[in-house]
């Protein structure tokens, strides 16, 4: 599925090489409890609960004034601390740190928006959410949207959608 275009490709053309995608994005609280976690790479359930318990050990562990960068197996971690949450995405070797961290902070930008000023108890009561968030902004670990009010947007229909339905039920 190619959906991001690079300006100046060809249509159909992403402008990136096959195998360079976000391999999975979790959020974790400070004491080491995956809140939200999705996987664009398939996984066996043992090996993603391994794999999130080592990398939130190597993420929680890390001193604030280094790098949100580390080298992991065959891949990086780009992950950024906000208040109580790290957000962690495991990334190919050759994709850029900086357009990865650009998109956990777009993320971050849009529940803030969506939640006013999101906290860790919005993202355990209102998970679906967070996951339908990050589902508007990357599909098959890539990127598909880019503008915050757009997906504000979807997300206020879809919440409309959901009003209905429920007014519809009542009734």
């Amino acid at each position: 599925c190619k959906v991001a275009r690079v300006q100046g490709s060809a249509p159909g053309e992403t402008g990136r090489k096959p195998g360079e995608m976000i391999q999975f994005f979790l959020l974790v609280s400070r004491q080491g409890k995956c809140r939200l976690s999705k996987w664009y790479a398939p996984y066996m359930e043992k090996e993603k609960k391994k794999m999130i318990r080592e990398v939130s050990q190597m993420c929680l562990t890390r001193p604030q004034k280094l790098c949100n960068f580390l080298e992991w197996r065959e891949y990086k971690l780009v992950y950024k601390r906000y208040a109580s949450l790290f957000f962690i995405t495991c990334v190919d070797k050759t994709d850029n740190e900086l357009i990865t961290l650009e998109i956990i902070h777009q993320f971050v930008e849009v529940l803030d928006r969506y939640f006013g000023n999101v906290c860790e108890l919005d993202l355990i009561f209102n998970f679906h959410k967070a996951y339908y968030i990050l589902d508007e902004l990357l599909i098959a670990g890539e990127q598909q949207e880019t503008s915050k009010k757009a997906v504000l947007k979807l997300i206020t229909e879809q919440d409309a959608v959901c009003e209905e339905g429920t007014d519809k039920d009542m009734q």
